[in-house]
């Protein structure tokens, strides 16, 4: 059995509610064990057997038939989480938020070009390692900023989510139980 973490987008926002219990009765429904969530937003942590092409097919079906909805949602496995955290480029700073952007294949590119083009607030910084994008932005201008207002477009919906790195380390203490 692998470990693995299923981030669901859009999760508690705009609309689309739903409980953890609810969602991890989902996962469990489908077929992979020892299911618990993560924060409100949507980060289920699983074991299974399979991989994670074949999870996403299986769990994205599951969620969009129970909750009549487009689910879109990326898995990782632990060796990828921890990585991904340790690959963070930029250094924890007061009044600053790191961001991980997780998503469809190239969105990284997406993101840092977009990223590039925007007016940026005063030590905001983007960069790509490993395929993943990292932001760090200033707390109070996430949704304010020029990029931050770019996440939110249509075209992004279903190739890529964020989260905040402190959610990423509160996942991998949740690999250690």
């Amino acid at each position: 059995m692998n470990n693995f973490c299923a981030f669901l987008r859009g999760v508690n926002v705009k609309g689309t509610n739903m409980k953890m219990a609810d969602v991890c009765k989902v996962f469990t429904d489908a077929g992979v064990q020892n299911v618990s969530s993560v924060l409100a937003s949507g980060n289920i942590l699983f074991q299974s057997d399979k991989d994670s092409v074949e999870l996403k097919k299986i769990l994205e079906k599951a969620m969009s038939d129970h909750f009549n909805y487009e689910a879109f949602l990326f898995i990782k496995n632990e060796k990828e989480v921890i990585e991904i955290l340790k690959n963070d480029p930029f250094p924890t700073i007061e009044n600053f938020h790191n961001y991980v952007f997780l998503g469809s294949k190239k969105v990284e590119e997406t993101l840092l070009e977009e990223f590039e083009k925007s007016s940026k607030a005063e030590g905001e910084k983007g960069k790509i390692i490993n395929n993943i994008f990292y932001w760090q932005v200033p707390k109070g201008q996430t949704l304010d900023s020029n990029f931050g207002k770019v996440l939110g477009k249509k075209s992004l919906k279903d190739k890529m989510t964020s989260r905040n790195v402190n959610t990423f380390e509160k996942i991998i203490k949740k690999f250690d139980v």
